[in-house]
Parts: structure tokens; C-alpha cells; sequence
């Protein structure tokens, strides 16, 4: 027991140490603390991830209805293969990073994947071509999705982020020409991140407004676009080569973390008292480990910061929504000629694009001055209730849905009349209920809000919590919590067929719920702790 309890403080110590970190820009000082200045360097990683957003989003948003319509799968089937090819563009993260700290570094790993992606766009174009839908439509989208795409956007995400905030002087300094004012590396970590965050929704507001609407002309003429984008972003991308600091790679850091972590784990009952397992692998420096004292406590302090991302896979569950189920429900409302299904998105990245520098320029600011500490676990809280929130309502206008006619839930029964049997169209975009395609705007906008607080600030965490030599690492992981999101969101496509949504939302909207009680409850003392 006096064990337990030791460990327990050692935790909580170690918990500290990182909020003093991670919040050390809202932390009161003798002068006024301020973000700096977005190095040009980042402004280029930042607008090529607009270009790479603006391809993904563009494409990815299309590949719902692409399978309903001009594939033939059905509801179940083609929500599947979207949250496969989620699961697949996430988890390869952790090989990106891999290939990036030990072989390539971050520049290099960026532009080849980069190229494997344009590969990708380029077969989805081909493949989309009407004449080629019996032979290469099917074959060709898998391959261009699982093989190609899925694989460029991991090695991408997992080091483009942490890319542009390296750009970021990594010091505090006296302002240059205010006296008593400090620029705080911290708080302009969280800038480049808010802006970061930003460019991918101007990207994907962009891609989401233009591609849906050029799918009414041609499928290949729609993922045309994004390719062709995409070209662009990867020539500003490689233009900007000498302006960058790239970090040399050292190695296979996350192979060296996870044979720390084996170590430490088998020699746990050889830690000094009272200290953390991880301790274990604390070495004498005498050379006989691969790593030092400074990488075991660096590699224990992450550890700490990482058990936020538990939780993560379960956001990312209801938040991939917008990209298939959300369409489904969309298909089968009245909505005005000029608006696709899968268009409504553009609304989600709007209210991102518009509500960052408000609470960038204003919001925070104020905060920051009046000595309120809006740090990110309590700001990863409020993005979690917004989301759940979200769901309560989305359960709500699915059960909406079918109680409207004249399909109601589209199985072929009357609710009024047991004895009438409804035909139901075999073509999908004619199962239409009297119901309004705008009743889905809270939804997209809730969503937003919710991304703004709880992604935006777990990207931001994820890079301001880790040692240097760690931060791809703890970045990938995090990024790959969305990979084991989309793997709930394969096994609820087993159920996402109608009459089932609405079991399927309320299932996910309880679960965020205990989700975010248990997560503030637990976390709470990351905010707290001074």
C-alpha cells in the first residue's frame, strides 16, 4: 500500500512537471507574455497543407456518394470502406514518422510521400472514368485508397505539423521594441497550431465547395481537381527547401522508445522506491544502453501526457460521421438543386476558419489578461461536451427522418397503416422524406466548434508535451488515435444500415458522454496542478 500511495505522488509530481510545460504561456509572469511572429518558413508548410487539405477533403468527401451511385455498394458497405480507408490514412502516421527519424528527415519523408499521394489521385481519376466502371471503377478506387492515398496522407500528417512549429524560434525573448513584454515560445506554438489548424479548413471549405459541384458533370473531371491542387502545394512545398530547419534524423526513435519501454517494463521490480516503472531503464551511463538518463526522464514525462489520447478514439468515432453517415441521412432529404449531400461539410469548416482568429485575436488574449487559465485539458472538455451534445441532436433528427414520409425508414412499412406495403425506389437518390436537408446545419456547425477545442488543442498538446527527440513520435500516436477511431466506426458499419441510425447515434452520443466525465475527472489535475 505505502508503495501505491508512493507511486501515485510520483505520478502526480510527474503530471505537474508537464502542465508546467505545456502551460508554462498562461502561467502569471512579472511582464505581459505574447506569441510571435509566424516564421515564413512555417507560413509555406502551413499553405501546403491548405493544398494537401483542399485534395483530401475534395476527394475523400465525394467517395460516400461515389459508392451509393456510380459504384453501386450500399449503405453498409461503402461506410466501411470509407472508415477502412481512415483507419489506414492514421495508423500509417507511425510509419511516417518512422521513415522521417530515421532515414529521411522531415522534408524529404514529406515531398515522397507526397508524390505517392498525387499517384493516388491521379488512378482515382482513371479509375472514375464512366467507361472504365465495369473494369477498373471498383479494383482501381480500392487501390488508389488503401494503397496509395491512405499511405501519402500518414506520412504526411505525421511530421508536417510538427514541421511548421519548428520553424519557431524555440527560447523565449524580450519583444523587440516593447519594453516589459516577453514573446513566449509556448503561446506561439499555439498560434501555429490555431493557424495551422485553420489553413487544413480553408482547404477543406474549398475542396468541399468545388469538387461536389463539378461531380454533376463527370466523376474524373471532380478528382481531377484535387490532383491538380495538389501539384501546387507540392511545388511551393519544395521551393521553400532552404528556408527550412529541418532536424537531422537520429535513428529509429520510436523503435529505441518502445525498446525502453520493454526494458523498463521487465526490470520494473529493480526502480528505486517510490519512483515510477519507466524509471527502470535509467542507465548508469557506462554505455551499456542505447539511451540516457535525460531519455528515460524525457520518455516518463511523455508517457504521462500521452494517457490524454486514451480517450481521443472515441471523438474521432463520432466526428468521422460527417464524412459517410451524415451523407446518408443527407441523401435522404429535400434539398435545394444546387446542393449536393456531401456539400453541408463546407458549413463545419466555415465556422472553424471563422472562429479561430476571433478566439486567436480577442477571446484568449482577454482571458490571458484577466489571469484566466483556459488551459487544454479544460479546453479538450469543452470540445468533448460540444461533440456529444452534437449527437444528442443528431439521434433526434435521424428518428426525425423516419418518421417522416413517404418512406419513413425506408424498410417498406407504413407506420400508420401495417396493412400498406411502401415501394421502395431502387435508385438511392429518389428515397426521399419530407424533411429538410437544412435541419443538419446545427450538426455541422456543433461539430466545428467542438473541433476547434478538442483537436486543434490535442495537435497543440501533442508537440508542446513531448521532449524534442520525442515529438514525432507523440505526434504520430496522436494522430493514430483517429486511425483506432475509425476502427469503432468499421465495426458500427455492421449496424449502419436502415432502420438502425438512430441506435447507431445514441449509442455513440452515451458513450461520449461517460467518455467526457470519465476524461475530465481523471485530467482535471493537469489544469489545476501549479
Amino acid at each position: 500500500m505505502a508503495d501505491l500511495e508512493k507511486d501515485q505522488k510520483y505520478e502526480l509530481q510527474s503530471m505537474k512537471e508537464v502542465i508546467e510545460d505545456v502551460d508554462a504561456g498562461d502561467l502569471p509572469a512579472s511582464n505581459e507574455q505574447v506569441p510571435g511572429p509566424i516564421p515564413f518558413a512555417a507560413w509555406l508548410i502551413i499553405v501546403t497543407e491548405l493544398c494537401e487539405r483542399f485534395s483530401f477533403y475534395g476527394a475523400s468527401m465525394l467517395f460516400q456518394r461515389y459508392m451509393l451511385t456510380h459504384l453501386e455498394l450500399s449503405k453498409g458497405s461503402a461506410t466501411a470502406i470509407s472508415r477502412g480507408f481512415s483507419f489506414f490514412s492514421y495508423i500509417t502516421t507511425i510509419f511516417g514518422a518512422i521513415v522521417a527519424d530515421k532515414w529521411l528527415g522531415k522534408f524529404k519523408t514529406i515531398l515522397i510521400f507526397a508524390i505517392l499521394y498525387t499517384g493516388g489521385l491521379v488512378l482515382l481519376t482513371v479509375s472514375s472514368i464512366d467507361s472504365l466502371k465495369h473494369s477498373l471503377g471498383l479494383p482501381g478506387f480500392i487501390v488508389a485508397l488503401y494503397c496509395m492515398i491512405s499511405w501519402g496522407t500518414g506520412g504526411i500528417k505525421s511530421n508536417v505539423s510538427t514541421f511548421a512549429a519548428e520553424q519557431i524560434p524555440a527560447e523565449d525573448y524580450a519583444h523587440p521594441t516593447k519594453a516589459n513584454v516577453t514573446v513566449n515560445h509556448a503561446i506561439t506554438v499555439e498560434r501555429v497550431f490555431r493557424y495551422f489548424y485553420m489553413a487544413i479548413n480553408i482547404g477543406g471549405m474549398l475542396g468541399q465547395a468545388i469538387t461536389p459541384a463539378v461531380s454533376k458533370k463527370a466523376w474524373d473531371l471532380a478528382f481531377m481537381i484535387p490532383a491538380i491542387v495538389f501539384v501546387v502545394g507540392i511545388i511551393i512545398f519544395a521551393l521553400g527547401r532552404s528556408k527550412y530547419y529541418d532536424r537531422p534524423p537520429k535513428g529509429n526513435i520510436l523503435g529505441q522508445t518502445m525498446r525502453c519501454l520493454i526494458y523498463a517494463f521487465k526490470n520494473r521490480s529493480n526502480r528505486a522506491a517510490g519512483t515510477h516503472w519507466i524509471q527502470a531503464a535509467a542507465s548508469v551511463n557506462d554505455g551499456s544502453l542505447e539511451w540516457d538518463n535525460k531519455f528515460v526522464v524525457d520518455l516518463e514525462r511523455t508517457y504521462h501526457a500521452c494517457k490524454v489520447f486514451l480517450v481521443y478514439p472515441v471523438y474521432w468515432a463520432l466526428y468521422n460521421n460527417m464524412n459517410d453517415n451524415f451523407v446518408n441521412m443527407a441523401i435522404n432529404m429535400q434539398r435545394p438543386s444546387f446542393l449536393q449531400p456531401e456539400q453541408l461539410s463546407f458549413v463545419n469548416s466555415a465556422v472553424i476558419v471563422i472562429f479561430i482568429p476571433i478566439l486567436d485575436v480577442i477571446v484568449f488574449p482577454i482571458l490571458r489578461k484577466a489571469g484566466f487559465r483556459l488551459g487544454p485539458i479544460n479546453r479538450i472538455v469543452i470540445g468533448f461536451s460540444i461533440v456529444t451534445f452534437c449527437f444528442v441532436y443528431v439521434t433526434v433528427l435521424q428518428h426525425m427522418l423516419y418518421r417522416s414520409g413517404p418512406y419513413y425508414n425506408f424498410t417498406g412499412k407504413d407506420p400508420h397503416d401495417p396493412n400498406h406495403v411502401i415501394v421502395i425506389p431502387s435508385d438511392i437518390t429518389l428515397m426521399v422524406n419530407d424533411i429538410s436537408i437544412w435541419t443538419q446545419l446545427p450538426a455541422y456547425i456543433l461539430i466545428g466548434i467542438s473541433e476547434i477545442f478538442s483537436s486543434a488543442t490535442g495537435l497543440e498538446f501533442a508537440f508542446r508535451s513531448a521532449a524534442p527527440e520525442l515529438k514525432s513520435v507523440v505526434m504520430s500516436l496522436f494522430l493514430a488515435t483517429n486511425a483506432f477511431g475509425s476502427l469503432i466506426g468499421m465495426i458500427l458499419a455492421i449496424w449502419s444500415n436502415d432502420p438502425n441510425f438512430v441506435y447507431v447515434y445514441a449509442a455513440q452520443a452515451v458513450g461520449m458522454f461517460f467518455v467526457t466525465i470519465g476524461f475530465a475527472w481523471k485530467f482535471a489535475k493537469l489544469d489545476n496542478i501549479v
